[in-house]
């Protein structure tokens, strides 16, 4: 009989624990289905129409806008350029802000000022760095500008912004610029993770702090790395508010990306069913990218 009855009361309690779960994450549920799962639906739901965004009429034109985008130059053009700057951008990024954190981690409190002052690029909105860039790479009166001409002695235009390739990798510098600092505070996390008495034993061993990191800390940080390699590949393919405000995809779309191509087609050109199609196509490359990178990207978790 006892048993019958703690069998009971742990029913009991455990549909009052889920009652309270189901009440508590229920307006998260409601904020997701509305905000993100809802507009996800209705963004492939466009994607069959052809409409402007403002009239009511809608003509229903089936798959004849997924069509048009795979045979889209514009659009695979962009999404090389995503790539280029998902490569770059974990390539920069990544180890930059590893080695920063590394320098921070191996000083201490000593280094807090550096923490502060590293930091701030990434405290800025996307659209003050791209206008501070965009007078510091201005072809008369740039920083590269002015620096090359007092070194030749005589006034040299460089210009960065308004000339291709050029324009794409000063873009990708200015992004690592940005985000670079949060990666550091990342992997600044990531060490505060790692018991200090693996640093005591790995010393009392002999081994350097250059050892240390290399052959003890990098492997224990493998889940963080595998991780901001995911934040940075995903925010690389969908990059738009800082490309926008630098070059608006110019000059000559050297620098147009997914995301600017769908925003100019919805927003400039008005033709939001296509538009829509853009965007959907961006959401599945992602997510296939996204998905792709995790399986192949694998790391130990339990030490």
């Amino acid at each position: 009989m006892k048993n019958e009855s703690n069998t009971s009361l742990a029913n009991v309690k455990r549909k009052k624990t889920a009652v309270a779960a189901g009440v508590f994450l229920l307006p998260a549920f409601l904020l997701i289905a509305i905000y993100f799962i809802y507009p996800i639906i209705d963004t492939f739901v466009i994607s069959a129409y052809k409409w402007n965004g403002i009239s009511s009429a809608r003509t229903f034109v089936g798959l004849e806008n997924w069509k048009t985008l795979i045979h889209d130059k514009n659009f695979w053009d962009a999404f090389e350029h995503n790539i280029i700057i998902m490569v770059f951008s974990i390539m920069l990024q990544i180890p930059i802000g590893m080695l920063l954190a590394t320098f921070l981690d191996a000083g201490g409190k000593k280094f807090n000022a550096f923490k502060i002052i590293w930091f701030l690029p990434y405290l800025m909105s996307s659209v003050a760095i791209a206008f501070l860039f965009t007078y510091a790479l201005a072809t008369n009166g740039g920083i590269f500008s002015s620096l090359a001409s007092i070194i030749k002695g005589t006034k040299v235009t460089i210009d960065l912004l308004g000339r291709s390739p050029h324009a794409l990798f000063a873009v990708i510098g200015v992004m690592a610029w940005q985000y670079t600092p949060f990666y550091m505070v990342y992997f600044m996390a990531g060490y505060g993770n790692i018991d200090t008495t693996i640093y005591e034993a790995a010393i009392i061993d002999g081994a350097t702090r250059g050892q240390y990191v290399r052959l003890i800390a990098i492997p224990l940080l493998g889940p963080i790395f595998k991780t901001a390699c995911t934040m940075s590949l995903i925010g690389s393919l969908k990059y738009f508010d800082l490309i926008w405000n630098l070059t608006q995809g110019g000059p000559v779309n050297s620098t147009e990306l997914m995301a600017t191509y769908m925003y100019k087609l919805s927003f400039q050109q008005f033709n939001m069913g296509y538009g829509s199609c853009v965007a959907a196509g961006m959401f599945i490359l992602i997510t296939v990218i996204a998905l792709l990178f995790q399986k192949v990207f694998v790391v130990k978790e339990d030490y």
